[in-house]
């Protein structure tokens, strides 16, 4: 597989990373374009991959071009390269908003695969969600779900649902910072030093995630499994369900999926 990054920010920079550390691809394999100077020159000196300034030469360098520009570079972008695609080119695109039917468009090209990742994939945790277009090859999605499944862990959805996806993974890492600086606050008022409190939040909430994603346990049989009749955790419980938290956090992902709507439409 030869892969170029057209686009070579963080989140570029992730993927590429875990492509090496889990040898998916070699080095002299993978391309970084990008208008900066120094983000090639970073790149080239930590990973040893070939760096270019030129999108028409990183297309016909590459099988497989991940489109991660910013959304608003992305119809330049594809303007230059659309004149080198051929069939053989397959193209992942992480364009925040920018449609399968947009895709297309602005490319010309059949084999194209929608992909919304997370900041968490930044250190292997991310959570992405693609969609293929109806040109794609079923090795096409194998390659997004290899790519992707690289750095955290990725799952093929319809379009449709790529506002909510949008909300929830895509946004939600935000919401889970809001919670848990929240989380440490609270703590610190109850007189816990300053210093541990983000700590003790944030392993806490990696620990409860954890734990439901490699058993499999469905969230309330996780929360009875906690909570003793008559205990700490229950009487915490009982403050939150007495609260409007579930209708703020629903009021939350609309907000944020309607607002993926309007960008889709713009």
């Amino acid at each position: 597989m030869r892969i170029a990054f057209l686009g070579a920010g963080k989140m570029a920079e992730a993927i590429l990373a875990a492509l090496l550390r889990r040898r998916l691809c070699r080095a002299d394999a993978i391309l970084a374009c990008d208008v900066s100077a120094g983000r090639r020159r970073h790149l080239r000196r930590r990973y040893r991959v070939r760096v270019t300034a030129d999108a028409a030469v990183a297309a016909g360098a590459a099988d497989v071009l991940v489109l991660a520009v910013k959304p608003q570079d992305l119809d330049a972008l594809l303007a230059a390269v659309r004149p080198h695609l051929t069939p053989r080119h397959v193209l992942l695109s992480i364009a925040a908003g920018k449609t399968l039917a947009r895709l297309r468009r602005l490319s010309g090209h059949r084999r194209i695969v929608r992909v919304m990742p997370n900041l968490a994939v930044t250190v292997g945790e991310g959570m992405s969600a693609f969609c293929a277009a109806p040109g794609c090859r079923p090795a096409d999605r194998r390659l997004a779900q290899r790519v992707f499944g690289g750095c955290g862990r990725a799952v093929e959805l319809p379009e449709r649902h790529f506002d909510a996806i949008t909300a929830l993974s895509g946004s939600g890492p935000a919401f889970c910072a809001w919670l848990l600086a929240a989380l440490a606050d609270a703590s610190a008022a109850e007189g816990l030093p300053a210093g541990c409190t983000r700590l003790l939040a944030a392993q806490t909430m990696l620990g409860a995630a954890r734990v439901l994603l490699e058993t499999g346990r469905a969230p309330a049989d996780f929360i009875a499994a906690v909570a003793s009749p008559g205990g700490t955790t229950a009487a915490g419980l009982a403050v939150l369900e007495a609260s409007d938290v579930r209708a703020v956090l629903a009021g939350t992902i609309r907000a944020a999926a309607r607002r993926s709507r309007e960008l889709c439409a713009s």
